[in-house]
């Protein structure tokens, strides 16, 4: 990661302006942020640089002076979900900066980036001037956790008919409406009652009564014509119905296999636990029988 020099008195105080700007040192009086100012590091990444990925060791806070970063994670199925999108004046990487443990998302800058770095001892620093600020650190962790918690929940299982339905247009709608319609007892009974009508006045003794009768003699070619336009119709109708179907199943199908994909991630947890469950219970089992020896 580029850096720069040591920063002069121009960049120390448009540091010190950039923290006024962020909620979290904003607690802080002139004084106190310029001192702050002169301790952290200003860091340059290009857009697509990936500033810290998850499982980095945490030693530093980023504030944003200029430019765009996502902070995202990897699901067990590989599906990546973006937690948040921080802007100038936000900060990120405050979760492994308090208990010293790895990265728990991955950060990337969307846009040429520029940053203000403050790391565990500036920070430790930044506490004793103000330990009130600690309540605004663990509010924005608690933030992004509650966001990660929300995605999650989300992400859990997917309901296709909701999935599928928002993104039909008009015709795939009347598609859907006519398949449907064409597979009911309505549909019979409406087209035995019509060829019922039609085959009466086109016999005798109705047929010799035109124009009520006799427009359609037998063979009935006219009503032979009709009915196969309706089932060109119908079929291509039903054909675009069972497309969106089989989209409809592929999507079910996806969501079934990462639903079997987390139980089966579940079950190994389980089994992890379980085993770490029996290691512990059998080094106890082994102490009390070297006591009671």
């Amino acid at each position: 990661m580029p850096s720069t020099p040591p920063p002069s008195e121009a960049q120390i105080n448009e540091a010190s302006d950039t923290l006024a700007e962020v909620s979290f040192f904003a607690l802080l009086d002139d004084q106190e942020r310029a001192v702050l100012a002169q301790r952290i590091e200003r860091m340059t990444f290009p857009a697509g640089k990936v500033i810290f990925s998850r499982g980095d060791p945490g030693d530093a806070i980023y504030v944003i002076v200029r430019g765009v970063a996502e902070v995202s994670v990897k699901n067990d199925t590989g599906e990546k979900m973006v937690l948040e999108t921080v802007k100038p004046g936000e900060f990120f990487g405050e979760i492994s900066l308090l208990d010293a443990g790895p990265r728990t998302a991955t950060v990337t800058a969307t846009e040429d980036l520029e940053a203000l770095v403050i790391d565990r001892g500036d920070l430790e620093e930044f506490l004793k001037l103000r330990p009130a600020a600690a309540m605004d650190l663990l509010t924005a962790a608690g933030k992004r956790l509650r966001e990660s918690a929300n995605i999650l929940r989300r992400t859990v299982s997917r309901n296709v008919n909701a999935e599928e339905e928002d993104t039909r247009s008009t015709v795939m709608k009347v598609a859907d409406w006519i398949s449907e319609f064409s597979g009911s007892l309505t549909f019979l009974f409406i087209h035995v009652g019509i060829f019922f009508v039609w085959v009466v006045l086109n016999v005798k003794p109705l047929a010799n009564h035109p124009p009520v009768g006799g427009f359609d003699p037998f063979p009935f070619g006219l009503l032979t014509m009709v009915v196969s336009l309706e089932a060109i119709i119908l079929s291509v109708f039903v054909l675009l119905s069972q497309n969106r179907q089989i989209a409809r199943d592929r999507v079910r199908s996806d969501i079934e296999y990462q639903v079997n994909v987390r139980a089966e991630l579940e079950v190994s947890h389980l089994h992890e636990k379980v085993d770490l469950l029996h290691e512990e219970l059998t080094k106890r089992l082994d102490s009390l029988e070297k006591r009671a020896k």
